[in-house]
């Protein structure tokens, strides 16, 4: 009980403070405590419903969330997460980690991309915003994360969106695809819904306390601490996947 507590809060605090549903880091702590990968990504699913909406409210008291820039992007994502427990239930533990690492891997090299300052975000075609929601839904619910690295550095890269608008619009989007996703993953009985309900509980402390050192501290620095944790995780999945069989 304690353990998941620790690590409810802990996974809001880098959530909130990052725009990233968490799953990313609670799925590797999961598996380390000896939960299966599967209910493992059952459990961060629900997590990140929890940490996601009340996440998505504070931003919006802050003024930092978008709702009509996302909203196309949004709908995509619940659309193609709804689709991802049945994925999920056709692989395997070990393919589904190994998809998980090559998902980590690609986020650190598109996420802290260089980009120019643009005063004005880019327009897009409603078609291909809903279609990068439904990719990048279908995907991330599928290894039980809520889709915001993937999101983040594609508003940022492609459509010039700032990194504070950005980071709330990856959290919103979390919002939709962990619904479905829940959903999805609840019809194929992957959710331990106990520890979710706890670790969920306890985000909320963290989320509060992310958000609000993310308007305190300068966006280099917070990618940084990103790529530092993220390279301790690909370590951990390396040796999980290719050495400790």
């Amino acid at each position: 009980m304690v353990e998941l507590i620790v690590l409810g809060a802990g996974v809001g605090v880098v959530s909130g403070f990052l725009g990233i549903g968490g799953g990313a880091i609670l799925i590797p702590m999961l598996l380390f405590l000896g939960y299966a990968t599967k209910e493992a990504i059952g459990i961060s699913v629900l997590q990140m419903v929890f940490s996601s909406i009340y996440g998505s409210y504070l931003n919006a008291k802050k003024g930092t969330l978008d709702i009509p820039m996302v909203s196309i992007i949004c709908i995509g994502g619940f659309s193609g997460a709804f689709f991802s427990g049945f994925i999920t239930s056709s692989f395997n533990d070990k393919t589904l980690e190994i998809i998980f690492l090559i998902f980590i891997v690609f986020a650190i090299i598109k996420m802290f991309f260089k980009t120019q300052k643009c005063t004005k975000p880019q327009d897009a075609n409603k078609i291909v915003l809903f279609l990068i929601g439904l990719v990048i839904g279908a995907i991330s619910m599928t290894i039980g994360v809520g889709g915001g690295l993937l999101l983040i550095p594609i508003l940022i890269g492609f459509l010039d969106v700032s990194p504070k608008k950005a980071t709330s619009a990856g959290l919103f989007f979390v919002v939709f695809s962990s619904v479905s996703g829940m959903i999805s993953h609840s019809i194929s009985s992957d959710i331990n819904f106990e520890s979710g309900i706890i670790i969920g509980l306890a985000s909320l402390i963290g989320v509060y306390i992310g958000i609000n050192l993310k308007d305190k501290i300068d966006n280099v620095f917070q990618k940084k601490l990103l790529v530092s944790f993220y390279m301790l995780i690909v370590t951990y999945l390396i040796y999980r996947i290719f050495i400790n069989v």
